[in-house]
């Protein structure tokens, strides 16, 4: 190497730094060639690689000018020739931090910038998302022989920045701490956050010491140090970390003059960390990506709004249904609603209130799609097991010319189908199928991937408000154009539920938001329950978070069609709720307050061991709160020893030692083991006297209430979530001569819809049903009185149990009776249940000042079809 270019390759190996040193073995050699055409030097040096180490060397050329050479300049600086795989990973990185801008505008822009990414990220920063086609992300990569346009980000793999000066590259990690990427600040007002920051844009790093903290404030300095100098208790308290105790030392610390005096008094202060400076940064790029989504939300509702005052939805019903059914006109209106949606290419949720016909209402669209033409492929159709013939019996009745295939029963039957559908579904229009079904095997999960649909419609969707299970992932992988939710109740617990099925229904609209959506409405939660426990005032509740619920209603207007019975069918019978205390017997009263003494700690609290956990315990008190044969009383060890010595010696018994069938016993319940006498002969005299079984708080209310039911020509419904609940109620029924039907979650699928039928048409007084199976999507309104036997945490899937006979079609009065066992923990079981039903009513419900609202898309279409006037 001569003398004139060694300063050249010294000043620019200087800047060039392995992340690992070679390996012995490998080459690490500088080797310095002549270019055959030109007066320059080409320096050649294996390019660092840190995740293949004995792989083939990439080379990568730096041409620097010949000193000798005519047009050499001393001024230049050294030109660095990406490899196409740094391209690569400059695009993925910028497509990570732009997610909502279109791919192929990023490559433009960076290809523009000479792939820097410095450069372009600022000017990608500056442009609105919202003017996108948003392209294909395989569009620059399309040429590329072997590259499939899916590009994955291995797992660590960072931003990779380039600095001004000579070509230096730099990898820096995306996560901050916690692991999840931070978003910050590029100074611009309005568009700075939902952009993925490294490490260097937070607004304090405590590791960094070359950066002096100075009282600048600029872009996401000030916004924090605003935040944390005027907010109150309720809006620290949403802070990640921030607990009640840092948020009075935080304003305690007040006023800080600077910058420089929050960082210092953070510092100084043992109840604080500077931490809480980036978790302040977190939340205000939260609050402001869910403004920036309500505000496409809130548009994307005013376009569904003009396309119907533009003539959209004015269909009568289609000429396909059968002539002798006719249509509700609240079921024309929901009609219309999904060709509109379907017209604007937006998928939705029908969340009309249990036994208002969301059924027919999409048969009818699915017949209105194959009049028109507009049908583009098969559609699917995914429901609950016990709804499966509902679905297709009711197919059948109301559009007989829509041709259903029913994807179902054993492996065999399912494999021949799978070959079928494997030669073409042009001749099926409607594959029907359980939630069980399309994800059961490999082969079938890979079939319902691979298949494009046109319309996927889930049935009874709230099984799909948790975001983290394997069940959303695989349904959502489901090949489809649109998707279509059907739910009675979608919002059952908290708003985050209600979000997944936003993200599920319109996964491009919400990509990337999820975080932020579940990070803003479970602190929301936090800063409530905080807000109740030190008995606040609602001026007190944050003003951001205040407008919690208006938030939830604006994000959900353009997806959400949700009409309750009272508004629609103003001839629907009245329903009647009633809560009846059941005081405990005697018996039962006793043995209850001793469980809660055994659980009890000296200061009179309940606390977890090491032998019972905190839900054992609950469980525990729950079973005795109905009835105390679900735990043990009755057989002692004594009489457990004899039974166990009878069944060893059984033949048709199973096991033979005598100390493993005594071990298997004292593991059950006082009825478990009066089930197994009622099996084996042999013990049969140890069977539960009659005394024991009527023996039950409940059950005597139930002596109060049946005869004078019967008496009165109601019907009743039992419901119950413990199927072993519903086994002792069965022996109670034989003994009290009441002529019963019972459904649960092990009766056959094939048998359900034929039970359905014998109650409706026959004289049954009870059909005892569990609240899981029997609550969904079945009609029987047979009957007119439902008993809730033991009430549920989450209160929908009891509104669900009571509307399967407070629906369409029924002809009398209902009543619904909630049976709670008096001083129980199944009064503080009702009173959580009432909380989550007051937030639905507050989301769901209509604003008081509804009537000056903008006229949404329902009542519009109302207008447009003769039903109402427009100020209605």
């Amino acid at each position: 190497m001569s003398e004139s270019t060694s300063p050249s390759v010294l000043s620019y190996l200087r800047q060039y730094r392995f992340q690992k040193k070679p390996t012995p073995g490998s080459s690490g050699t500088l080797t310095v060639t002549s270019a055959p055409s030109s007066n320059q030097q080409q320096i050649r040096m294996p390019a660092p690689n840190t995740t293949v180490r004995n792989g083939p060397i990439v080379y990568k050329r730096i041409r620097i000018q010949d000193s000798d050479s005519d047009d050499a300049s001393p001024a230049k600086k050294p030109v660095l020739e990406l490899t196409t795989a740094v391209k690569e990973r400059r695009f993925r990185n910028m497509l990570e931090m732009f997610p909502d801008i279109s791919p192929l505008f990023v490559k433009n822009t960076l290809v523009k910038h000479g792939w820097n990414e410095e450069r372009s990220r600022d000017e990608l920063l500056k442009h609105d998302p919202e003017s996108d086609d948003k392209p294909s992300p395989s569009t620059f990569f399309a040429s590329r022989p072997g590259f499939s346009g899916q590009m994955p980000r291995p797992n660590g793999m960072g931003v990779i920045r380039v600095t001004s000066g000579p070509s230096v590259i730099v990898r820096k990690s995306l996560a901050g701490k916690g692991g999840r990427a931070r978003r910050g600040s590029s100074g611009s007002e309005d568009e700075d956050y939902g952009v993925r920051k490294g490490k260097d844009d937070r607004v304090y790093d405590s590791d960094d010491s070359d950066n002096e903290v100075t009282d600048d404030l600029i872009g996401d300095k000030r916004k924090v140090f605003e935040f944390l100098n005027t907010s109150s208790m309720n809006e620290l308290s949403l802070l990640s970390g921030c607990s009640q105790k840092k948020a009075e030392a935080i304003i305690a610390q007040r006023p800080f003059k600077g910058w420089v005096d929050m960082v210092e008094k953070f510092n100084n202060n043992k109840m604080l960390s500077t931490d809480l400076l980036n978790s302040t940064q977190e939340l205000l790029c939260t609050r402001n990506n869910i403004q920036r989504l309500m505000k496409k939300c809130v548009g994307l509702a005013q376009q569904l709004e003009a396309a119907v005052a533009a003539g959209a939805g004015r269909l009568k019903q289609p000429a396909s249904l059968d002539s002798s059914l006719k249509l509700a006109p609240y079921q024309l209106v929901g009609l219309n609603w999904l060709a509109v949606l379907h017209k604007q290419g937006v998928s939705g949720i029908l969340a009309d209130e249990m036994g208002l016909g969301k059924t027919v209402q999409v048969i009818a669209f699915l017949a209105h799609l194959k009049e028109t033409g507009q049908a583009r492929g098969t559609h699917l159709i995914v429901v609950p097991a016990s709804t499966l013939d509902n679905w297709s019996s009711e197919l059948a009745r109301w559009c007989p010319s829509l041709r259903v295939s029913k994807y179902y029963g054993n492996p065999e039957e399912r494999r021949q189908l799978r070959i079928v559908y494997s030669r073409g579904l042009d001749q099926i229009d409607i594959v029907l199928t359980t939630y069980t079904m399309v994800s059961s095997c490999p082969e079938e999960r890979k079939m319902f991937r691979i298949t494009p649909m046109h319309y996927v419609i889930y049935d009874e969707a709230h099984m799909l408000k948790n975001m983290s299970t394997q069940r959303y992932d695989n349904l959502l992988k489901i090949k489809s154009k649109h998707r279509l939710l059907l739910t009675g109740t979608p919002l059952q617990n908290n708003l985050v539920e209600l979000m997944s099925l936003l993200c599920f229904v319109m996964p491009h609209m919400f990509s990337g938001k999820t975080d932020d959506l579940k990070s803003l409405f479970q602190k929301n939660a936090k800063a409530k329950t905080t807000k109740k426990t030190n008995g606040d005032t609602d001026d007190d509740v944050p003003a951001f978070e205040q407008s919690q619920i208006t938030q939830a209603k604006r994000i959900m207007k353009p997806f959400v069609l949700r009409r309750l019975k009272r508004d629609v069918l103003q001839d629907l019978p009245k329903k009647t709720n009633h809560t009846e205390l059941c005081p405990m017997s005697e018996k039962q009263q006793k043995q209850y307050k001793e469980l809660i003494a055994g659980f009890s700690a000296k200061d009179g609290t309940i606390h977890a061991t090491t032998e019972q956990s905190g839900i054992s315990m609950m469980m525990d008190m729950r079973k005795l709160a109905n009835h105390p044969l679900l735990l043990r009383y009755h057989y002692d060890a004594n009489v457990t020893r004899q039974m166990a010595a009878r069944l060893a010696r059984d033949p048709a018994h199973k096991e033979k030692n005598e100390q493993y069938v005594f071990e298997d016993l004292m593991c059950m319940s006082d009825f478990q083991i009066h089930q197994l006498t009622q099996q084996y002969s042999c013990i049969r005299s140890f069977a539960v006297p009659d005394h024991l079984i009527e023996d039950s708080g409940k059950f005597l209310k139930l002596d109060e209430m049946l005869p004078k039911l019967k008496e009165e020509g109601h019907r009743v419904l039992i419901f119950s979530q413990f199927t072993m609940m519903l086994d002792i109620i069965e022996p109670y029924l034989r003994l009290r001569n009441y002529r019963y039907l019972r459904l649960d979650g092990s009766t056959a699928v094939n048998d359900r819809q034929d039970l359905i039928d014998q109650y409706n048409t026959e004289d049954i007084f009870v059909f005892l049903l569990s609240t899981k199976a029997g609550g969904l999507g079945i009609n029987l309104t047979a009957a007119d009185t439902v008993i809730i036997h033991d009430i549920d945490f989450n209160p929908y899937n009891d509104k669900q149990a009571e509307d399967r006979c407070h629906r369409m079609g029924q002809t009398r009065p209902v009543t619904i009776y909630r049976l709670l066992s008096a001083g129980t923990i199944e009064e503080g079981i009702y009173q959580v249940a009432q909380e989550k039903l007051n937030l639905e009513k507050h989301v769901t419900g209509a604003d008081e000042n509804d009537g000056t609202e903008q006229k949404n898309v329902v009542r519009l279409l109302s207008a447009a079809l003769g039903l109402t006037t427009p100020n209605k």
